[in-house]
């Protein structure tokens, strides 16, 4: 395989994680919902642990904790230098700089490709299909692939639901979002795509990947002005959980999520 070039991450996005925000997210408030749902979804739907898991775009290695804990053995990918070095301290995962559009990984080796989020920072679609046809590349055949994007309305209902919408420039900036996909650096985010279930399903496919499902991770439980309350509460939580198991995967449902997972599989030969 050639040498893999240097990550190509936009400074604007490269900016933003560098302030450290995302492994907080995940561990604070509502954004824990999406983090027991990422690893229910997960648990449920990957094959039995203890070969080859790469996790693309792992950031820190806040999934590649509790999946090398689970008996994978996970190889982490980041463009980002931060997240790389601060996941190379974790038991059992293994870290590489890298991009997920050039992956420094050879073919078929992988039974599990984790996408959990570069997707959602690859505007250009033809960036989004080199790190979908890459997935499918390490991949041995009947191996999984998981994608996460996130839902093209999910910044308008945020906002709305924490009051932003009410303010005309952000109204502006989330109305262009809804209109587009695309989010630019300076507003809440930074930049990147936002997906509506069919395109990212259709992106998958093209890849060659036959999708096997989809999953709403958050469901409409995210929009709930007392949802803390009871994620802070572990019967609660667990009740939580139950019920957006019931809808995960309803059509009519998926783009009410904040966040959606398509799992797919590479073709056996």
């Amino acid at each position: 395989m050639a040498s893999t070039p240097a990550p190509r991450l936009a400074p604007a996005i490269l900016e933003y994680y560098n302030q450290g925000r995302e492994d907080d997210r995940l561990r604070e408030g509502v954004g824990r919902l999406e983090f027991w749902r990422t690893q229910d979804i997960l648990r449920r739907i990957l094959p039995e642990p203890g070969s080859l898991l790469v996790d693309v775009g792992g950031g820190t290695g806040i999934h590649a904790a509790w999946l090398a804990a689970d008996g994978w053995d996970v190889l982490l990918v980041d463009p980002v230098p931060a997240h790389v070095e601060r996941a190379a301290a974790m038991t059992g995962v293994s870290t590489r700089l890298g991009d997920a559009r050039v992956l420094d990984v050879n073919d078929a080796v992988a039974d599990v490709v984790l996408l959990l989020g570069p997707l959602y920072h690859l505007p250009d679609p033809a960036d989004r299909a080199r790190a979908l046809s890459e997935a499918a590349r390490v991949l041995r055949p009947g191996g999984a692939v998981v994608a996460a994007t996130i839902n093209r309305h999910a910044a308008l209902h945020d906002q709305l639901n924490r009051g932003g919408w009410f303010e005309p420039p952000r109204r502006a900036r989330l109305a262009a979002t809804s209109a587009s996909g695309l989010t630019l650096s300076g507003g809440d985010f930074t930049l990147g795509y936002f997906h509506h279930p069919a395109d990212i399903a259709a992106e998958t496919r093209a890849a060659g990947l036959e999708v096997t499902g989809q999953y709403g991770v958050e469901g409409a439980a995210w929009l709930m002005g007392d949802i803390g309350a009871y994620l802070d509460d572990e019967s609660q939580r667990e009740a939580v959980l139950a019920a957006l198991r019931i809808t995960e995967s309803e059509p009519s449902l998926l783009g009410v999520s904040g966040h959606l997972l398509t799992a797919a599989r590479r073709p056996d030969l």
